[in-house]
């Protein structure tokens, strides 16, 4: 989203050709971009001084300059990764690569080259900034049209405009750019649905390029003083957009932390509420916590485990009682005297019975154990002691069960 705030929204493309008798042919068309859509606002064509540009194009306005004609030479040759001075010569022999502005538009097995001499395109850029206006690019020859040819009304791979004549090859490669004055397109050239004059194909292609620099690749010659003023204007756009993002950031911020302190400060006043109430109860409910404990002292003191069914238990092991056994006493959560002397309070055994009984033999015992053990209620089962009573002339048996 970001992005179209990246890239100058508003451009002007100029071309200049220069006639061998130094006459200029000036023409112009100026776009805007807003988000996806782009309009041409100026169409301008027969203008002979840059003078006269300022009564078309408002002050200040961004301009990408093309060049073409006189002065301007063009050659095509292998294709090459770049131009650097060591090719340079295959180009211009003898000449010094720091002397001039270069394009360099690679296409299929071809390297179209077009160069300027410094001197002679400052002279046009100069001139423009004393007119008020912002160069940007600058661009030689008919090259820029390669970025809108998709845009063009273009049947055949070959394209004529004002004099240009451009032959490419099936895969869209350029393979040939000659030049005839008396050459003109056979027929109306439109971009998109819009009819335009084919002396501002070249303008609006350099004014596209330029416009839309950030999403596709600009042809253009190396001039580091118009590259490094573009450089400036979208970073400038850059941190203009960022301070305006944070400004937002910002406020959206404050906005939250107005609507959250506000929250918070309706709630805190509630639970205030709420404090104050728990705090009248606290007392009663503190009455209330110390009666249940000493409830479930008074439980504890009595043996109260939970209300089972103690009877029923006693029933089982009854029912479970081999014959040769015989009880004495049973007795359910016994008093552990031991504790009770130490602690100086009644004190019981929890879950726990104990049973005296007589057994002649402590097979008999054992059998009964094994038996009471499979209960699932029961949780251990021991026999205590088993001891030969000489005044019953029988054994006497203590089993303790863990429920």
């Amino acid at each position: 989203m970001l992005e179209q705030y990246h890239r100058i929204s508003q451009a002007a493309g100029v071309s200049i050709a220069v006639n061998q008798d130094g006459s200029l042919q000036i023409n112009a068309c100026e776009i805007v971009v807003d988000k996806n859509k782009l309009d041409i606002v100026k169409k301008i064509t027969g203008l002979t001084n840059i003078e006269a540009l300022n009564k078309h194009l408002p002050p200040k306005s961004f301009v990408a300059l093309n060049l073409s004609g006189k002065g301007i030479f063009q050659k095509q040759i292998e294709k090459v990764a770049a131009v650097n001075q060591h090719n340079f010569s295959r180009i211009l022999p003898n000449a010094n690569m720091d002397d001039f502005y270069v394009q360099h538009f690679p296409s299929g097995e071809y390297s179209f080259v077009s160069v300027i001499r410094k001197t002679e395109a400052d002279k046009y850029i100069t001139e423009l900034k004393e007119q008020g206006f912002v160069p940007l690019q600058l661009s030689l020859g008919p090259f820029p049209v390669e970025n809108i040819i998709a845009q063009l009304n273009v049947y055949d791979n070959g394209l004529i405009f004002n004099g240009h004549i451009i032959q490419r090859n099936e895969q869209a490669e350029w393979i040939a750019v000659t030049y005839d004055p008396n050459s003109t397109s056979p027929f109306l050239l439109k971009i998109e649905s819009e009819g335009i004059n084919e002396k501002l194909v070249i303008p609006y292609a350099a004014a596209f390029q330029m416009a839309l620099a950030a999403n596709l690749h600009p042809i253009q010659a190396d001039v580091p003083e118009l590259q490094q003023a573009y450089t400036a204007l979208i970073d400038d756009k850059k941190l203009k957009v960022k301070g305006a993002l944070i400004l937002v950031v910002f406020f959206i911020l404050l906005l939250i932390n107005f609507i959250l302190f506000s929250w918070l400060t309706a709630a805190n006043n509630k639970l205030a509420g709420q404090v104050s109430q728990s705090a009248q109860s606290y007392t009663d409910i503190q009455g209330i916590n110390d009666k249940i404990k000493e409830k479930q002292m008074l439980l504890q003191d009595l043996g109260w485990d939970g209300g089972i069914n103690k009877s029923a238990l006693v029933d089982q092991l009854a029912l479970l009682l081999p014959e040769e056994l015989t009880w004495r006493e049973i007795t359910i959560n016994p008093v552990d005297i031991s504790s009770s002397r130490t602690q100086q309070s009644l004190d019981f055994y929890s879950r726990q019975i104990r049973v005296t009984g007589l057994s002649e033999k402590i097979i008999p015992v054992n059998e009964w154990i094994a038996r009471v053990k499979a209960q699932p209620w029961v949780k251990n089962i021991q026999l205590d002691s088993y001891t030969f009573n000489s005044e019953l002339n029988t054994g006497q048996f203590t089993v303790i069960i863990n429920y």
